[in-house]
């Protein structure tokens, strides 16, 4: 397979824009779950540019479970993402929902996302590995890792070694959590494949209160960034606000991946010098 991590080999770089990930540092995509306004983007933009992340995320197509629930701007969204990107720097990433999209969201947007319902939309994952742009592939509501990475596979057999693995929480019996994040799959997945990954502590636990700590768990297992919703005023937000972290909140969590980042560079220069 053409994920599968061979023997000695390191892990994969994706680069978009300025963001490296699979580095020694973690890397950070941060940012609302869904561009609601001008005004609320550029104030998460300015606010994800602050606390150093390095990627800025943002929903403008959003496939909701009720049809009733707010969709996304779409178009003008893409737009607003653009304009974001252009006043801050950060590279953007954004979900493309189905194979006909593709073109439109990647004449906007740095990295394209597969969420978690579209993990096995075999069409979509053809094209994008034909589009030339990084790929965030969410792992599916029930997915096994194995189907997870056979997903990633169709965009690598198409021509697209740019994928990036992101483990998002998996639907279990346990209601207190929106999902349940499943660490022993992110360290699993970094012995197979030679694919980044990072987490979505977010989506996986649906409660703020857990995002920091879950965070840092996850880097401990051995992920390679973090996909974070943050919002300037939660209790506004149109979507996904009990899971978005409030301004200090998500300054404080930033610090801490900071603190995780240098002590994982002090580590590796250790264990350089004990070989």
């Amino acid at each position: 397979m053409l994920t599968q991590r061979k023997t000695g080999q390191v892990t994969t770089i994706v680069r978009v824009g300025n963001a490296r990930i699979g580095g020694a540092q973690p890397a950070v995509m941060a940012g609302p779950c869904a561009v609601e306004s001008r005004e609320q983007l550029l104030a998460a933009a300015r606010l994800v540019k602050a606390g150093g992340a390095q990627m800025l995320r943002g929903g403008a197509f959003k496939p909701r479970t009720s049809p009733y629930a707010f969709q996304g701007l779409e178009e003008q969204g893409l737009q607003l993402l653009a304009e974001a990107r252009e006043e801050t720097g950060l590279a953007i990433v954004t979900e493309v929902m189905e194979a006909a999209a593709v073109p439109l969201v990647a004449s906007y947007a740095d990295m394209l996302q597969v969420g978690a319902r579209n993990m096995q939309n075999f069409a979509l994952l053809k094209t994008l590995g034909k589009a030339g742009k990084p790929v965030l592939l969410k792992r599916g509501l029930s997915a096994t890792i194995e189907e997870w990475l056979y997903a990633a596979e169709y965009i690598l057999e198409a021509g697209n070694n740019q994928v990036v693995l992101c483990e998002r929480g998996i639907r279990t019996f346990e209601t207190h959590t929106r999902n349940t994040l499943d660490l022993g799959a992110v360290a699993a997945v970094k012995g197979l494949s030679h694919l980044p990954v990072i987490v979505d502590p977010s989506h996986g636990t649906g409660r703020r209160e857990l995002v920091h700590s879950m965070t840092l768990a996850a880097l401990a297992a051995g992920a390679d960034g973090a996909l974070i919703e943050v919002h300037p005023c939660p209790e506004e937000a149109l979507c996904d606000g009990p899971q978005s972290l409030p301004p200090m909140e998500y300054l404080e969590l930033m610090d801490d991946v900071r603190f995780f980042g240098r002590l994982h560079k002090r580590g590796r220069r250790g264990l350089e010098k004990a070989v």
